[in-house]
């Protein structure tokens, strides 16, 4: 018997209401354009298994039986965990990229700016404007 299976309907009542409140959350926070689309989906289905899970806690005693676990919330625990490693793997490796982009970004103003100094030294002529577009070989958004 599962934690879920064995607890009253008012608990059933309130995973539910976590799930639908946690998806509404996420929706609004798309809509408002604070959180990327393809983070939504991770949390998205975090909120849809807190609603299937709230409405038919016998899922969990399912799914344990097909996987071999003896204890239904042991396989809540292990989900949860390699939910949360994947989460921070993956978030780790946007930091990386990100800290890669800004480090480029950093030398190409760096350069612009002495293009910019020597070309207001040489001539007194006024500075360029930035081009429009970025460099050849400069790192796409997204």
């Amino acid at each position: 018997m599962n934690l879920l299976a064995s607890a009253t309907p008012r608990l059933h009542f309130v995973v539910s209401v976590v799930g639908i409140v946690g998806l509404l959350a996420i929706l609004r926070l798309v809509r408002r354009r604070q959180l990327r689309a393809k983070y939504s989906l991770l949390w998205l289905s975090v909120g849809v298994v807190f609603v299937a899970l709230g409405l038919s806690p016998s899922i969990l005693d399912w799914a344990a039986r097909e996987l071999g676990v003896d204890y239904a919330p042991e396989l809540l625990w292990l989900s949860g965990t390699i939910f949360l490693v994947l989460v921070s793997m993956h978030l780790s490796w946007e930091a990386s990229r990100l800290e890669e982009r800004t480090r480029i970004l950093a030398e190409e103003l760096a350069l612009l700016r002495a293009e910019v100094r020597s070309a207001h030294e040489a001539g007194g002529a006024a500075a360029r404007p930035a081009p429009a577009e970025p460099p050849a070989g400069a790192p796409t958004p997204g």
